[in-house]
């Protein structure tokens, strides 16, 4: 197991508050530090897991800090961005060109980006107008089997006439 220094405690937790994975952070100190520490030891320094229930106040705070930070900025990754998205969506189309049924579906992927699908700018009035409330539409009345084939004859009938 790895000793490690504060600068790389907090490098763990704060990998570990963005939702990157065990794994995901060992191999981010690997880069960063160039030293192994195993999935187990970095671990120890989520609280939210069992085995970081003795974590430092201090590296929890910082936990959950930047978690918090994380969630509250969803504009700072940028695939949250339009503008980003459409940009690789055209890379992709660019680069799948000859793929029709590839380059169809990152055109309908755009669409439905641009239309706001997935967000929610779209509104929909639940309300009437000026806030009114929407009358409720009665029940239609259930129609005997004799009714209905009778209403059947006269809509025949009425086609018949205007042909």
């Amino acid at each position: 197991m790895a000793t490690l220094n504060k600068k790389q405690k907090l490098f763990i937790v704060r990998s570990l508050a963005v939702f990157n994975t065990p794994q995901e952070t060992v191999a981010l100190v690997k880069e960063e530090f160039n030293i192994d520490v195993s999935r187990q030891q970095v671990e120890n320094y989520d609280p939210t897991k069992r085995a970081g229930i003795s974590l430092s106040e201090e590296l929890k705070n910082e936990f959950y800090e930047t978690r918090q930070g994380f969630l509250d900025a969803p504009q700072n990754i940028p695939i949250a961005n339009l503008a980003v998205r459409l940009d690789r969506y055209e890379r992709l189309y660019i680069k799948n060109i000859k793929n029709v049924a590839m380059a169809i579906k990152i055109m309908e992927q755009a669409a439905k980006d641009m239309g706001g699908q997935f967000t929610n700018q779209t509104k929909t009035e639940l309300t009437g107008k000026d806030g009114e409330t929407l009358p409720v539409p009665q029940q239609p009345i259930p129609l005997t089997p004799a009714e209905i084939k009778e209403h059947i004859k006269e809509c025949l009938k009425k086609a018949q006439d205007e042909y």
